[in-house]
């Protein structure tokens, strides 16, 4: 009962920190900012939290949470705007939106889908982020026990389990990029012995690979570069028709919303895994549970609240590893961890010692983003059609000054302009490739903290691995990390016989048209 009234006290003091004017009109600015980035097809959610941060360096934390949680909200849910209207996701997670978005949209319930989307991603939004306040605390208790080499494995699990979840990606895809993040990460002088290591004759390295101008290359330059690249035209149709639903679509919209919103919190908790896995899985098992699963990707309510319910409820979902164990669990709440960082707020088992309210600071803020979400949303629908026809050989080139303005303005060195050039560069071609970049983004993360854990613990030790071996927590995430690996090769060697097999029917069925025979 003392444990109650004491994290209903803290609750208290986090809602007298967020339930204030100017907080709020952070919050109100961030959302609606959010949601236009969103909307705009090739300006992620990630991408404009990389270039945002900056804007926060004068900031109060709590103002820079606010603000930045109010664009990740925002972003998450402006994505079905264009889903909907254009049937091009704003955003990753956005789709599967477009499969039910669409074709309700063309038969004239353009409104009332994005009403229903809406007001889906504002259910699951409040919905996680209840659950999240009431299963942190007892998360931080097991965190707490958690010492050097059970931090090391679980950052090695955070790599493999993203690997694994990557989407059109096989583990192994997934694994070689997040160990390639790991291996950048380590780029530097060594914090244990304070020596360089590869550092490949440029001096500028021996600070390491700067965090912040490394994200915004792999997901603003490397967006930019893919969008381009994409040259197929899209008309938006201006009929909107009205804007809310009937009794019986209504209820097709909140029937899936307890179930998606517990899949979407479950996936966020996942390291890596992130808000579009979220959203499909949450859409493939809405399908399966169904008794109308014919109409999905037809025009269905219910499959349009799968979806969008999910994608948001998995915003609060991913902030209970990154706050209680320091590992974000989607590339969006990476770049809130890295913004903590930088205003001096270290998540981890010990935050709730140093800073017991700030859990709640960062859930409230989330459930006041989600009322305004939902508030503005409706008064910013038909701006937001006119933006969407925004010529992107227009705006393209302003984002990319953007890029350059927000990677010099995180250390002033021209140095880190050409830092988010390289890493823009890789992150296109890892992505033209097939792989995953938020593998990449875990491993640039953790790899340095994972590897001062792991060679603290084996001085602890005095290099004896079998030492480690007598710890039930670290035993039990070395089983997992095996499981994982064994799992997720044998996932790849099917994956690649599958495609091996696809590529000789290809081949032979080729064969057959030249020769005549088909």
């Amino acid at each position: 009962m003392a444990e109650l009234l004491t994290q209903l006290g803290y609750f208290g003091q986090a809602a007298g920190q967020v339930f204030n004017p100017s907080t709020l009109l952070i919050v109100a600015g961030a959302v609606v900012l959010g949601l236009v980035v969103g909307a705009i097809p090739g300006l992620t959610g990630t991408m404009a939290l990389a270039l945002l941060i900056n804007l926060t360096y004068t900031m109060s934390t709590p103002d820079a949470v606010a603000f930045l949680l109010g664009v990740y909200v925002g972003g998450v849910s402006g994505g079905l705007f264009s889903a909907i209207m254009l049937n091009i996701p704003g955003t990753p997670n956005a789709a599967a939106t477009a499969l039910d978005g669409f074709p309700l949209a063309k038969q004239g319930k353009g409104g009332q889908a994005i009403f229903g989307g809406v007001f889906a991603s504002f259910l699951g939004t409040i919905l996680s982020c209840c659950l999240m306040m009431i299963l942190t605390p007892f998360v931080y208790k097991v965190a707490l026990k958690f010492q050097n080499w059970e931090r090391f494995l679980l950052a090695v699990f955070g790599i493999m389990i993203c690997g694994n979840m990557s989407v059109d990606s096989t583990p192994l895809k997934g694994w070689n990029v997040g160990f390639l993040g790991f291996f950048c990460a380590l780029i530097g002088v060594d914090k244990i012995q304070n020596t360089p290591r590869f550092l490949f004759g440029i001096k500028d390295l021996m600070a390491g690979v700067t965090l912040i101008p490394a994200l915004i290359g792999m997901f603003g330059i490397a967006e930019v570069l893919c969008t381009l690249q994409d040259k197929d035209p899209y008309t938006l149709s201006d009929s909107m028709g009205s804007f809310f639903p009937t009794k019986s679509e209504l209820k097709s919209l909140l029937k899936p919303v307890p179930r998606s919103a517990l899949i979407g919190c479950g996936v966020g908790a996942i390291p890596g895994a992130g808000e579009d896995i979220a959203a499909w899985l949450s859409y493939s098992i809405g399908r399966s549970r169904s008794k109308e699963g014919e109409k999905f990707s037809k025009g269905s309510f219910e499959g349009l609240s799968c979806s969008e319910t999910a994608n948001n409820a998995c915003i609060a979902g991913a902030m209970i590893p990154m706050l209680t164990l320091a590992i974000p669990g989607s590339a969006q709440a990476a770049m809130f961890l890295a913004a903590l960082n930088l205003h001096g707020v270290k998540p981890g088992p010990l935050l709730a010692t140093t800073s017991p309210t700030f859990m709640y600071v960062v859930g409230v803020t989330i459930l006041v983003a989600a009322f305004v979400m939902f508030l503005l949303s409706f008064v910013v629908t038909k701006p937001m059609v006119t933006i969407l026809k925004i010529n992107r050989k227009i705006l393209m080139p302003i984002v990319v000054a953007m890029t350059v303005i927000g990677a010099f303005a995180s250390r002033q060195q021209i140095f880190d302009i050409k830092l988010m050039f390289v890493f823009g560069l890789i992150g296109f071609v890892l992505r033209k490739r097939g792989f995953s970049l938020a593998s990449m983004t875990l491993g640039l993360i953790l790899g340095g903290d994972a590897d001062t854990y792991f060679r603290q613990a084996l001085t602890q030790v005095q290099g004896n691995l079998f030492m480690m071996l007598k710890r039930p927590i670290g035993d039990i995430l070395l089983v997992v990390v095996l499981y994982t690996l064994i799992s997720g090769i044998r996932k790849s060697i099917k994956g690649s016989a599958t495609n091996d097999a696809i590529a000789q029917s290809e081949a032979e069925i080729e064969t057959r048209a030249e020769t005549g025979e088909v």
